[in-house]
């Protein structure tokens, strides 16, 4: 193995807001990285940070064994493996990293089987600012052989990765832990604006939650933008329009298996509210923003 490539290869395609930043940790942990994606802006950045561009997913197939894929859609999911499964190739490992329904990865995963390949279901917990500090926790399922051959990939793009057992595992931790998220994020914004409504300095808010038995992990991501009123640029975590395809898959599982979500299905309506109301672009923390003109806040 060359000095230029001390830890191998790896391929990402999708570098979005969660791809690239994972794409830009490897290549700066020492991997040669070969990513792709539709947005040439996107492949402009990962180049700029040493990621090395195919042309496309099945270019980056040809060239890597071992696959990170982060993807925006369901659609996109399926476009991808049609490409993979149809390039011929000997086998490959695919990690998918996105957050779909479980039937969708499940369709993927025959999919690439059929083709000779062995497919992953790893989704991550974390938003986009913890990727790019490598703030991630990786829940990976499927062949334990092959998420043993990854973890030290995992291990250059996250602080924690945990082999959850049976393919279809990872998605179902994820629907837990993003069902909390979801609450959280719109209780963080409810607790500020209650506190602008009582004359308290969004800023001195924070600060004292933090500090306090009421703090979570959300709270300290996304309060920082609400004392701001900034939900965009480098402080986009997760877009409203990609955090509603996440909402849906997460109702839908705990309908599907007959769980009551009274707190989960309480906090829907606000997202939506964002989205229908200009927020679509914008960071989840914009439910704050949502909550101010609901309350009559001012800022």
């Amino acid at each position: 193995m060359s000095a230029a490539t001390p830890k191998g290869q790896v391929g990402v395609i999708g570098l979005g807001i969660m791809g690239g930043a994972i794409a830009k940790n490897l290549a700066a942990a020492g991997w040669q990285v070969i990513g792709f994606d539709i947005a040439k802006d996107k492949c402009d950045e990962a180049k700029a940070a040493g990621v090395e561009i195919a042309k496309d997913a099945a270019a980056v197939a040809a060239k890597v064994t071992n696959i990170l894929v982060s993807l925006p859609k369901p659609e996109a999911l399926t476009a991808t493996v049609a490409a993979l499964a149809s390039a011929k190739l000997p086998r490959r490992v695919i990690a998918e990293l996105s957050t779909f329904a479980i039937e969708d990865k499940e369709f993927a995963e025959a999919e690439l089987r059929a083709g000779g390949h062995v497919m992953l279901d790893c989704p991550l917990s974390g938003t986009g600012a913890q990727a790019r500090t490598k703030d991630l926790v990786v829940y990976a399922s499927g062949d334990a052989q092959a998420i043993e051959g990854l973890m030290p990939v995992f291990a250059d793009f996250s602080r924690q990765a945990h082999d959850l057992g049976a393919f279809g595992n990872g998605m179902k931790m994820k629907f837990v832990a993003n069902l909390l998220v979801a609450i959280h994020n719109v209780a963080s914004a409810e607790a500020m604006v209650l506190g602008q409504k009582a004359g308290l300095d969004p800023a001195q808010i924070f600060k004292l939650i933090q500090a306090g038995a009421g703090n979570s992990r959300v709270f300290e991501l996304r309060a920082p933008m609400m004392v701001q009123d900034n939900y965009g640029g480098e402080n986009l975590t997760m877009r409203i329009s990609t955090w509603q395809k996440d909402m849906k898959v997460i109702g839908e599982y705990a309908a599907s298996v007959g769980c009551p979500t009274p707190l989960f299905s309480a906090c829907e309506p606000i997202y939506r509210a964002a989205l229908s109301t200009g927020y679509g672009d914008e960071d989840t923390a914009a439910v704050c923003a949502v909550l101010e003109h609901m309350a009559g806040v001012k800022r």
